[in-house]
């Protein structure tokens, strides 16, 4: 494993954010983030890429539209020992994004509401996030991918001493990943399940 070059942090949980990234800006590493996420790291003092300057494809569609992109995804899911894969990041001009640190939007919280009506849900339904998550924890071999702030330190302790994390912790890290993923999509199910309503209606904003 080479050394970790590039991370992408992209949180609506931001707890322990500024720690992590300026730990990781310590060590050299090129940080890419979006939206909110970005203007606190940089109101910390560090120097962040916006992943649309990193893409070259700017936010759209009111931000629904943001990390869904093949510089991210194909960043995220080359095999690094594979030959033909080098071949194609760098024919494509594809970078590496070697650690993802993500989470999704507050689905549970916005239900709670008891007002909440059924376009507030479909918005804050994370379609990016999942994705990006899903991606890392698939190439796990290669990515360390982070869905919980209590994981910073050890991932911290390990870049310093190796210039990477070890495969043990990236297999447990892959492991929360798959489990947050479906405790989310079950959440969003779960909820529809008690939604009855006209589609017409959802579709004409009444």
């Amino acid at each position: 494993m080479g050394k970790v070059e590039r991370a992408l942090i992209s949180l609506t949980d931001k707890s322990g954010i500024e720690g992590f990234a300026s730990e990781l800006a310590g060590l050299g590493i090129e940080l890419l983030s979006t939206g909110g996420t970005a203007k606190k790291l940089r109101d910390a003092g560090l120097k962040v890429m916006d992943v649309s300057e990193f893409t070259g494809f700017p936010e759209m569609l009111d931000g629904r539209v943001k990390t869904l992109h093949p510089k991210v995804h194909g960043g995220i899911l080359n095999q690094r020992e594979n030959e033909d894969h080098k071949r194609q990041c760098a024919e494509h001009g594809l970078k590496n994004i070697d650690i993802i640190a993500v989470n999704l939007y507050a689905f549970n919280k916005t239900v709670e509401d008891p007002d909440c009506s059924l376009a507030d849900a479909i918005e804050n339904i994370d379609i990016g996030g999942p994705t990006m998550l899903r991606a890392a924890a698939k190439n796990f071999q290669d990515v360390t991918v982070i869905v919980d702030p209590a994981d910073y330190p050890r991932v911290i302790q390990e870049i310093r001493e190796n210039g990477n994390t070890t495969l043990k912790t990236r297999f447990y890290l892959m492991k929360k990943v798959y489990a947050l993923t479906a405790s989310y999509d079950t959440a969003i199910s779960a909820w529809l399940e008690k939604v009855d309503v006209d589609a017409n209606s959802y579709f004409d904003g009444e």
